[in-house]
């Protein structure tokens, strides 16, 4: 009797990073950040929250992307007219009314946590403008995703972009290793559960500034 064995099935990973044309576009939408901050906020708090929705497999979701880009320009007025206290309680005033919008049935609560935590980034992305040496930031941001995307270790690209950003700048070690981290972290996220080269060009563009933007706020 011959044992015919079945050969392994090859499995990909889920896990796919960016690759260098969405680390350029987020090292351009820095640099956009930089010289205007205040003017380039809209696109990215829209970026963030299409890229968020499709990063879930939830596409076109219009009113949801809407909702959540609502929640962002609101906090980025709230932050104008009241400090950076007044973004959270813009944030606290738009939960109330996504949970109502997501309170159709218990089939919606995935869709609808989408939708918060989409408004949270968002709403967070205001304080970035009001992050004390900001450009700074931004650079350290834009070099860890350029070194990530070379494929260096991210232990290595949080050490270059850091270290370089240091020697080129006075801003605070610390701040320089949060914005680092914090953009490789948001790479990371945009690289799970096989994503399309649409999730690459949106939330792999938009979450390393993203995410920065409310950690850099954090730092002493």
């Amino acid at each position: 009797m011959v044992t015919i064995e079945a050969s392994p099935v090859p499995t990909r990973s889920p896990i796919i990073e960016p690759g260098l044309i969405p680390a350029a576009l987020t090292a351009t939408a820095a640099g956009l950040l930089a010289l205007a901050p205040y003017a380039t906020l809209p696109a990215l708090q829209v970026l963030t929250a299409a890229g968020w929705f499709r990063l879930h497999g939830m596409w076109p979701a219009r009113q949801g992307i809407a909702l959540a880009v609502l929640t962002g320009f609101a906090a980025d007025a709230a932050l104008a007219l009241g400090g950076p206290s007044a973004v959270f309680a813009a944030l606290g005033a738009a939960v109330p009314v996504l949970l109502l919008w997501g309170a159709a049935g218990p089939e919606r609560f995935s869709s609808l946590t989408v939708l918060v935590t989409a408004a949270g980034l968002t709403g967070l992305c205001a304080t970035l403008p009001r992050t004390p040496h900001l450009p700074a930031a931004l650079a350290a941001v834009a070099l860890a995703v350029l070194l990530a995307a070379a494929h260096l270790p991210a232990v290595l690209a949080l050490a270059g972009a850091t270290v370089a950003t240091a020697l080129l700048t006075s801003a605070p070690p610390q701040l320089l290793v949060v914005a680092a981290a914090a953009a490789l972290i948001g790479r990371r996220v945009a690289s799970y559960d096989f994503p399309s080269r649409f999730v690459h060009h949106t939330a792999g563009v938009a979450l390393p500034l993203a995410l920065a933007a409310p950690l850099l706020q954090l730092v002493p």
